[in-house]
């Protein structure tokens, strides 16, 4: 058997290229006792990873050149010394970007029982839904009525922070990237209303023509110019979250917005990044809660499949140019 792996080749300057990964085979290696040998099904493709490319600090080391690009997988067990383990099992484990890899009987998550489809395990009810469940529930606390803005509101996290906030009684305003997107996040996500911020000239007029109450919540996926315009509408006691810039992960150099922070004084606001593996105590139930959602039709799950593990480096490229809607998955 050969292990089919996708590494490093060079540090991207701005959006990556093809030439910054390389496809490269290996054997596949033996398990030891307490490991398992798990082969991949499915890949997450998540825009987080592209921090990881850059010699930056971060919460989590940077992926050297040379090596594997990092990210989660359903898997199948073809080999097992863990106890708890079975070949034929399936699991949510920490891949990387290869078909098979030799892990710590402990780190696999069996899905037990299966979802449908099973690459809701890595998306609704996976690492995507967890994180706008936590980032939405547990930092901002939404309250029905309160409007809530979203943005990046047609990706993975966010097409979940909007239905999550409409569930809890929100106003919802998501903003994203194409009139195509828009529609979605009208339609199917329920968003009270929208905007394409690439087709909008004053992102603040547009905002305080969406938010006639102002904005009482603030989920943000993207950062740059849609978050300093966000911050010129915040109410007192206001809530934002910080889930992620995508905005900004391929610039070298970060621009510098509006200095906001003054705002937060008379609106004593509150702005709170976070990691979704803070809450692993609690992911079972917060699983349990949205698997309820989904049966009840309150919830739906978008994903968007490329087929072929070649195809990765394509498939990342393209989420972080934003042609995706929903969660982005490779089918090995």
């Amino acid at each position: 058997m050969v292990n089919r792996q996708i590494v490093l080749a060079a540090r991207p300057d701005g959006l990556p290229k093809d030439s910054d990964f390389r496809l490269v085979s290996a054997n596949v290696p033996e398990p030891k006792n307490g490991e398992v040998l798990v082969r991949a099904m499915y890949l997450s493709i998540d825009p987080v990873m592209r921090t990881r490319m850059s010699d930056v600090k971060s919460y989590a080391p940077p992926v050297e050149v040379g090596g594997l690009m990092g990210g989660g997988g359903i898997a199948t067990v073809i080999e097992s010394k863990y106890p708890w383990l079975s070949p034929g099992d399936v699991v949510e484990a920490p891949m990387q970007w290869q078909e098979y890899a030799v892990l710590d009987g402990a780190r696999p998550r069996r899905i037990d029982p299966l979802p449908e489809p099973i690459t809701a395990a890595l998306g609704v009810l996976g690492g995507t839904g967890l994180t706008a469940y936590f980032g939405l529930l547990d930092v901002c606390q939404p309250k029905a009525g309160e409007t809530v803005v979203v943005s990046g509101a047609a990706g993975a996290v966010g097409t979940i922070a909007c239905q999550i906030a409409k569930i809890k009684g929100c106003r919802v305003v998501g903003i994203a990237g194409s009139d195509e997107k828009v529609k979605y996040i009208l339609d199917e996500c329920g968003c009270d209303a929208a905007f394409n911020y690439k087709t909008t000239a004053d992102y603040i007029a547009k905002l305080a023509e969406l938010c006639p109450k102002g904005i009482d919540v603030y989920f943000d996926n993207t950062g740059g110019p849609i978050a300093d315009a966000v911050f010129g509408l915040i109410n007192v006691g206001a809530r934002i979250s910080i889930c992620g810039q995508v905005s900004q992960y391929n610039k070298a150099k970060k621009e510098m917005g509006p200095r906001f922070l003054w705002e937060l004084i008379f609106t004593r606001a509150k702005v709170q990044g976070f990691l979704t593996m803070d809450y692993a105590a609690r992911f079972d139930k917060a699983r349990a809660e949205m698997a309820g959602w989904l049966r009840s039709g309150q919830l739906k799950a978008r994903e968007d499949i490329v087929e072929g593990f070649e195809n990765i480096p394509k498939a990342f490229i393209g989420l972080l140019e934003g042609n995706n809607i929903g969660k982005r998955i490779v089918k090995v």
